[in-house]
């Protein structure tokens, strides 16, 4: 007898074990994955990220300060922080003082490196160009980094955009993508400039 009503009473405690713990367990809501498109639009951290597009992507929310050195030719802005730059816009521009041989020298170096760790080619309406994550190593700081050579008023260009973080869910190298294309929009509204010419 004993042998037969084991298993029901077995049952039974699991029946009431279960019923209390749903009964009783409050449900858990994760965090919301913000998926949004990225927008164009002001205002721009250094002039050519949106501010919303760029908080969206990384998911820092708030509007950051930035630093700039260098000139419209070459230079480089970032938002500084207390352990890592959010943000980092290096651009250079074929010149006197940066020749076309230079640029090619910077795209190679970035193309091997890059090309290490898995990057991604960029559309070609954005002229030659890779995006990458560098999960770990000398880039950590700013892992996600997109760079593009295209051309502009008859002249090359480098932009390079360097972020320290994604927000959770997004594809970062997608939203490196789409980042890109708008950083090179802006600048040829910026300096005046036809791009694909």
């Amino acid at each position: 007898m004993r042998i037969h009503s084991l298993p029901v009473t077995l049952t039974a405690i699991a029946l009431i074990v279960t019923g209390c713990t749903l009964d009783d367990t409050p449900a858990l809501t994760p965090a919301p994955i913000n998926t949004g498109a990225i927008v164009d639009s002001a205002p721009y951290i250094c002039r050519l990220v949106p501010d919303q597009a760029f908080q969206l992507v990384s998911g820092v929310d708030k509007t950051l300060s930035e630093e700039t050195s260098g000139n419209d030719g070459t230079g480089d802005c970032w938002t500084p922080n207390t352990t890592s730059k959010p943000l980092t816009v290096a651009w250079m521009q074929e010149n006197a003082g940066s020749t076309r041989e230079h640029l090619d020298y910077v795209m190679d170096d970035r193309r091997a490196a890059y090309s290490r760790h898995g990057a991604v080619t960029l559309p070609t309406d954005l002229g030659e160009g890779l995006a990458v994550h560098f999960p770990e190593g000398p880039f950590s700081d700013q892992p996600y980094r997109v760079v593009s050579r295209f051309a502009c008023g008859g002249k090359q260009r480098i932009i390079t955009l360097y972020l320290a973080q994604v927000a959770k869910g997004r594809d970062g190298i997608r939203d490196m993508i789409d980042l890109m294309r708008i950083a090179q929009k802006r600048y040829g509204h910026l300096y005046k400039c036809a791009l694909g010419e």
